[in-house]
This record gives structure tokens, sequence and C-alpha cells, in this order.
């Protein structure tokens, strides 16, 4: 893709075992991909899962048996000048990036009248605005052949209950469905994946007991569904995929 001897992705929100990002992420190195993750370990704090501090080191020493130059960095994306000093660190480190997935997020739910400015603000500080200056510094600074260049990031369709998450997330899909078109001269391909819900350790009981009804297969989704798709967007094989959004949720209802 680059002048790299391998493919170099940036992957966000790589804190958890368990999350989305790391599978992502393993397979992307599974895949021969050098790898640059990101975590913020104040948010995983913050939420009601159990998170150990070592994980984002632990997670990165699982993902250097397959792809040994990879990197992890902490990186407090509500910060506006976050990025471009995240896109100088991994270039200075590793080269410039040929892919970029976006899997980090703020999710707090609260609805249309409880939902607070400072709230609503953070949210799309974090999972609309960084999303768009990560999608930014990535366009400036890509230098792969037309073509190799890959964007993904992850959504979610939910509103009613969970106001600010799903309007800035919505936000976010324009964004980088924007970048399929205003970066066609680079020839990098964008794409936004909705994984419906997925057992990252946020759900209780009852949720588990919807989604498994609710969903034709009769199952929950898993992290790795959704890297699966990832892995294959990011890959040749995936890149006449391009400006699409793809509910990739197990055909729930």
């Amino acid at each position: 893709m680059s002048t790299q001897q391998k493919p170099l992705a940036i992957v966000t929100g790589v804190g958890r075992k368990v999350g989305i990002g790391a599978a992502i992420a393993q397979s992307l190195a599974q895949d021969g991909w050098t790898v640059a993750l990101t975590y913020w370990s104040p948010y995983d704090a913050s939420m009601p899962w159990d998170i150990q501090p070592n994980e984002p080191a632990e997670i990165l020493e699982q993902i250097r048996q397959h792809a040994p130059d990879s990197i992890s960095i902490e990186a407090d994306l509500s910060d506006p000048a976050t990025p471009a000093k995240l896109f100088d660190q991994v270039e200075q480190t590793l080269g410039p990036a040929d892919g970029l997935i976006l899997s980090h997020c703020m999710s707090v739910d609260s609805d249309i009248l409880t939902t607070t400015l400072e709230a609503f603000d953070s949210h799309f500080a974090i999972n609309s605005r960084a999303s768009w200056l990560m999608v930014r510094e990535f366009g400036l600074r890509f230098k792969g052949e037309h073509g190799s260049g890959r964007i993904v990031s992850l959504t979610s369709d939910h509103t009613a209950g969970n106001l600010p998450y799903g309007a800035s997330k919505g936000a976010m899909d324009r964004i980088v469905l924007a970048a399929a078109h205003e970066f066609k001269q680079l020839g990098i391909t964008a794409n936004v994946i909705n994984p419906g819900p997925t057992d990252t350790g946020w759900m209780d009981d009852e949720i588990k007991a919807w989604a498994v009804q609710a969903t034709p297969l009769g199952r929950l989704g898993t992290s790795q569904d959704c890297a699966n798709l990832v892995r294959f967007l990011c890959s040749a094989e995936g890149g006449w995929i391009n400006g699409q959004l793809l509910m990739s949720n197990g055909g729930i209802q």
C-alpha cells in the first residue's frame, strides 16, 4: 500500500480486551498490518464494566505476536489538538498510515429531556469532531497508491433514550461517507459499519435476552463479527465497496 514493508492502520478505541477495537486490531495484525492503537483509560474507568489498568498493554502484547512493530498510544480525543499530535507520533515512529479505523466512542445514556449541554457537547466532541479531525489528518497525510487507502468507522442507530450518542454517531456517519467522495483523487475508500447490539460487557440480562430474541440467528453479536467485516473492507478484495453504511447486525429487528 505505502512504501512500508507492511501496511499501517491507526485503530482508535482499543482499551478493552472484549471491545470491538481490540478484535479489529488483532484481526488486521493477523492479516499482515502493523497497527497503531489508541485508548483512553479515564473513559473506560468511568463506565460500569470491569477493566484492568494493564489491559491496553496486554492487548498490544497479543498484537505484537503478529505485528511486532505495533504501538499503543493513550489519546484524549476530546482535545481538538490530539488528532494532529497522534498522527505526528505515528508517522515519526512507523511512517504514514494506509488505514484509519474509528472504533472509539463516548456513550452515556440520556434522553431528550435529561441530556445536559455538557453531555451533548462532550458526545459531539468525541464521536463527531474527533472523527472529522482524524479523517482530515488521514486525508492530508495519505501517501499510498491510488485505491489502497481505507477508512472504516463504527456507528449505531440508537437514538431514543440515548440521544447524544445516537445524534453524534449520525453526524460521524456523514463525515466518513463524505470522505468517500472528497478523497476520490487519493483513492481512499470510506465506509461505515453498524454492528448492532454487540456483547462487549455493557449489556445486562434483559438487553441480552431481547437481542437474542430479536435476531434471526438467535445469538448476540460479537466483537469478532464486526472485525471480520472490517478486515475484508481493508483487504484488496474489499476495495470496490465504498461510501456505504453497512448493516452487519445479524438481521436484528
